[in-house]
């Protein structure tokens, strides 16, 4: 099959959304379906309004359906809601070929904490975007449940998964962690606003609060909370000892459908604190985690939870199984249909 994905998240940003994309893209290319990502990267753009390593691609609808037809797909994902999506998203209206989305993001949460701007203002934009889809595919129960609730209804489940090779208990952890008072409550993600990070920082508890990650926030959260260790961006298997090493690790964010960062810290063994907000309630059970109002207490009842079974659930998170679920949500395009479009 030939497929082809236009995403307004690529690299070099660093987050779920592109982790999961590229994954993605792997999983299928190992089962011998050809992909063709289709990303800013490929046109002129201009760096996001608060947001300057997110680039918005400026590019005619008609170019952009130059590209995706030259390519011959067999199926055509659009997995973002941004400007090159729109884009792609207007040629195919136009020239009859469906498509498939995806919601990754809270985006009436996000774009409402980042602008001040009701929610329900987005949610009329989420509405009118995914609704001409063949399928929005959706990564758990409550979130399709909520997506149906503001009249997007064509959800089907894509559910994600974890390097299994790399994020396990015996991962070494950074050496950063050998003289840190415990326990170590841990957060990997993006810094910024809309990640709820002062919620984490602000908690009253012992021990040491580590930040692994960077973005906008950073510096200010840095000055404000200096007893907290903010050592930046890591990767592969240092990333899987700083899960392995921390004692809980700590999910403020209110905005997630998911929360990749969630079950890499569980196939490791680390019992995880969150809200009880969608992501968290789809992922965290009681034997593995602890969901709270109160962050505080989250986190000291993820503390008491067995990291041996924390470690056996993570493992039932494959990226094989997630592969075949976005395959099977996708919509076949009539070979015809895209030659008469190119």
């Amino acid at each position: 099959m030939r497929i082809a994905i236009v995403t307004d998240a690529w690299t070099p940003q660093v987050n779920g959304v592109v982790r999961t994309l590229q994954t993605i893209q792997g999983e299928l290319e190992h089962m011998g379906h050809a992909v063709r990502v289709i990303s800013p990267d490929l046109y002129g753009s201009i760096p996001c309004p608060t947001y300057p390593e997110i680039r918005l691609a400026l590019v005619r609808s008609s170019v952009i359906g130059q590209d995706i037809a030259a390519f011959r797909p067999d199926a055509v994902h659009l997995a973002t809601e941004g400007p090159l999506c729109v884009a792609a998203r207007r040629w195919c209206l136009r020239s009859g070929v469906p498509f498939t989305t995806a919601y990754h993001t809270h985006f009436p949460d996000y774009v409402a904490q980042r602008t001040g701007l009701p929610a329900a203002w987005f949610w009329r934009y989420i509405r009118w975007f995914h609704g001409p889809a063949q399928a929005v595919l959706v990564s758990t129960r409550s979130v399709r449940e909520q997506l149906r609730a503001h009249g997007v209804a064509n959800v089907r489940p894509w559910g994600r998964g974890v390097d299994l090779a790399a994020f396990t208990p015996n991962a070494p952890p950074p050496d950063l962690f050998a003289d840190l008072p415990r326990p170590i409550m841990l957060y990997v993600g993006r810094v910024a606003v809309e990640k709820n990070l002062e919620a984490f920082l602000a908690t009253d508890h012992e021990g040491t609060k580590v930040v692994v990650g960077d973005g906008p926030a950073r510096a200010a959260l840095e000055r404000t909370y200096p007893q907290a260790r903010f050592p930046g961006p890591m990767f592969g298997t240092e990333l899987a000892g700083a899960y392995a090493g921390a004692d809980v690790f700590v999910f403020p964010s209110r905005t997630d459908t998911f929360g990749l960062v969630m079950i890499e810290a569980l196939a490791c063994g680390t019992p995880v604190a969150a809200y009880p907000v969608t992501g968290p309630i789809d992922i965290v059970t009681p034997e593995t985690g602890a969901l709270s109002e109160e962050l505080g207490r989250a986190i000291a009842g993820a503390l008491t939870r067995d990291r041996a079974a924390c470690a056996a659930y993570g493992r039932s998170f494959s990226w094989e199984r997630s592969a075949r679920e976005f395959l099977s949500g996708l919509h076949e395009i009539d070979p015809e249909v895209i030659e008469s479009a190119a």
